[in-house]
């Protein structure tokens, strides 16, 4: 009879080279990407069927406009007029001593005032740049925080902060813990999805990582191309029922794997091919603009043949319909060091007409009231200027006060809240630090974000870490 070690042995031989051979059966590959998961029912149920939220939610989805680099707030919602008057003259000692700079200054910089006007605007009044002129008409929608505050002034460790909660890369995202608190309402598009456009993140897929949880809740990118989906349909030569049958081979060679090693990953590797097959149907239609009427695309300023970040913004719109719980832009490059000027209007030139349609169009839908729409960078700029010897003056990294926005899912709209100093670089009332950030984007959710935990490693983890509380200025 033969020992209980060696029929194991044997087991784990025929496991692993049954997984060796699954490699050679074609397994579409647009499934290794689409590790976000269907909502299911069986062995393969997916860890993102949908979850009920701690209480009671006032937003159900997430659409989050990250502006990689770090938009300069006293050009566009923070008007301080008496740095205008002060531009061009050296800065004091006492708030040379406060102040961080991302670069080194070789002498004692200027204060540089802003070049462009700003108005009231809406009932609310809340005052914004000439370079923003379609989201002025929409301000009485946002609730603008002057006040938000970070902890990292590098680029790298700042963006993995405000999407993670911590400098150190490997966390999951916030997108990862919304997905793992609530599941997705999408039963055949992943449950995060991420569009970029322009500048990429620095730190790639570590904001949108799902880190030490499972791969079920990362983020899927999708491409900019004619397929932002690689491989979903079959290969040449091969059918979608041969498809199926590949898929349905791997499943069952996933189930011995499980069984075999009591690893979960593999039955969120199970229902990722699942969501592949099942998108090579959904997905073209669900990012397919050109089926929109040709009113929305000139609402949005979209091109159906150019990728850009207004046809993204529509792509988000089209996503959250769709049952998606957390859409992910990202769209750079606003690290204007050097001729602040010119690239600053382009780059609301190429955003602000989008962002102000997705708004309209969210509330046309009818989606808005639930659908929290979130606006800003990983910090903002100085309120004193660097000289380049190529270019023109531009502005440092800012972490004590910067700007975002908010809008729709339960947010109290119409007001602007914080207030910076006069010249626009330390909080003089209410400071939302990025932690307090993150637990109110999850209150609205219906997730308390001290309860919203993982264990690992002997510990449990969370968005915010230790700290964090829910701005309850900004909740309706």
């Amino acid at each position: 009879m033969q020992s209980h070690a060696m029929l194991h042995s044997r087991r784990h031989f025929v496991g692993q080279s049954l997984f060796g051979l699954a490699g050679l059966a074609g397994v579409p590959l647009g499934a290794s990407m689409a590790a976000p998961l269907l909502a299911g029912e069986g062995p393969t149920a997916a860890p993102l069927a949908p979850r009920p939220p701690h209480f009671p939610a006032k937003a159900r989805r997430v659409i989050l406009l990250f502006m990689v680099g770090g938009p300069s707030q006293l050009d566009l919602f923070d008007n301080k007029p008496k740095l205008r008057k002060l531009d061009g003259q050296p800065i004091g000692d006492e708030l040379l001593s406060r102040m961080q700079f991302a670069q080194i200054m070789e002498k004692r910089p200027n204060l540089l005032g802003t070049h462009v006007k700003f108005t009231r605007h809406g009932e609310s009044g809340a005052e914004v740049s000439e370079l923003l002129p379609h989201t002025a008409r929409v301000v009485d929608d946002l609730a603008i925080v002057k006040t938000v505050q970070t902890e990292e002034i590098p680029h790298h460790p700042a963006e993995v902060f405000l999407h993670t909660g911590t400098r150190q890369f490997g966390r999951p995202s916030l997108g990862a813990w919304v997905n793992y608190g609530l599941g997705s309402e999408a039963r055949d598009l992943p449950g995060y999805v991420v569009l970029q456009s322009g500048m990429r993140p620095r730190t790639k897929g570590s904001i949108y990582g799902a880190g030490f949880l499972s791969a079920a809740y990362q983020g899927v990118p999708l491409r900019e191309g004619a397929e932002p989906i690689l491989n979903l349909a079959p290969p040449p030569g091969r059918s979608l029922v041969d498809q199926q049958q590949v898929v349905e081979t791997v499943r069952r060679l996933n189930a011995l794997r499980r069984d075999l090693t009591g690893d979960p990953e593999t039955t969120a590797r199970n229902a990722s091919y699942e969501l592949a097959l099942k998108m090579g149907e959904t997905a073209p239609e669900a990012i397919d603009v050109k089926r929109e009427t040709k009113a929305t695309l000139t609402r949005y300023g979209v091109d159906p043949a150019q990728p850009s970040f207004a046809r993204n913004c529509l792509l988000a719109r089209r996503l959250v319909e769709r049952g998606v719980r957390f859409v992910h832009l990202c769209h750079g490059d606003w690290d204007h060091h050097s001729d602040l000027r010119a690239r600053l209007a382009a780059k609301c030139r190429e955003t602000d007409q989008a962002c102000a349609a997705l708004l309209k169009d969210l509330k046309q839908c009818g989606l808005l009231g639930d659908t929290l729409v979130i606006w800003g960078g990983e910090f903002g700029r100085t309120a004193v200027g660097q000289k380049s010897a190529t270019a023109g003056i531009g502005r440092d990294h800012q972490i004590a006060a910067f700007t975002m926005w908010l809008a729709g899912g339960g947010i109290r709209a119409g007001q602007t809240l914080g207030e910076t100093d006069e010249l626009g670089c330390f909080p003089v009332t209410k400071p939302v630090l990025v932690h307090d950030l993150q637990a109110t984007i999850l209150h609205l959710l219906g997730l308390d974000h001290r309860r919203l935990t993982y264990h690992f490693q002997g510990r449990d983890f969370r968005l915010t870490d230790v700290a964090g509380r829910v701005v309850q200025e900004l909740v309706a």
